[in-house]
């Protein structure tokens, strides 16, 4: 580590003494910075004009607010084919399946905002849960879930605004080893709520999604912090 500009090193104790304060300071802020929780962000739809993008974005606003990194994808970036056991066993795991499984080792919580197909989960969410829920090699199993933590939404034009889906989703990732908070939020008549710039119209409901990402956030910050 390269030392700020203004210390120097002197012969006189008084100095010393500054040179040290100002060493533990910016020390401080560089285990801060390198510790600072990541969030990983995504919708369960491929869409360009998905609905549940849309609202997950509204969740990174209120996790970033907070105070933690946050990355968002499109799962269009990474397409992958339908899980196939057999394909796994001749080929391993497909480039994308990798790609995307190296991103999440490296993200301590999820932001996931699921449409609801069927009165369930998205395909797409599931067969890349399933994919990225495969270990490679010297990998411990579910690493890419296991003790991460997660907020869920959903947003969809029916009345239900997703919610039957979110059972499923909550259920699925529990049962691989995420925790997830129990707040969550199912939005109805969701092709009404959004403004042309992406924010949403009721405010009030903008705080709810808002609250999800936030809450994930300070989950995290509190966890890191006492491993620090």
């Amino acid at each position: 580590m390269s030392l700020p500009e203004d210390i120097t090193t002197f012969s006189k104790k008084d100095n010393m003494k500054t040179t040290n304060q100002n060493l533990n300071q910016q020390n401080l802020r560089d285990s801060q910075t390198l510790t600072k929780p990541k969030i990983l962000a995504f919708a369960g739809s491929t869409r360009t004009d998905s609905l549940n993008k849309k609202l997950v974005k509204i969740a990174v606003n209120g996790a970033m607010d907070a105070d933690v990194e946050v990355t968002f994808i499109d799962l269009r970036d990474f397409p992958m084919p339908l899980y196939d056991g057999d394909l796994e066993q001749q080929e391993g795991l497909p480039a994308n399946t990798r790609k995307l499984k190296d991103l999440m080792l490296t993200h301590q919580g999820f932001l996931i905002s699921s449409p609801e197909y069927n009165s369930s989960i998205s395909g797409v969410l599931k067969n890349t849960i399933d994919w990225t829920s495969r270990p490679s090699e010297g990998e411990p199993i579910l690493a890419c879930f296991k003790n991460k933590v997660a907020g869920i939404m959903s947003a969809s034009p029916g009345g239900f605004g997703g919610l039957r889906g979110l059972v499923h989703v909550r259920s699925i990732l529990e049962n691989i080893g995420v925790l997830v908070i129990p707040d969550q939020v199912a939005m109805t008549k969701a092709h009404e709520i959004f403004n042309s710039d992406g924010t949403m119209k009721n405010k009030t409901q903008e705080e709810q999604v808002k609250n999800i990402g936030a809450c994930v956030a300070k989950i995290l910050i509190k966890l890191n912090s006492s491993t620090i």
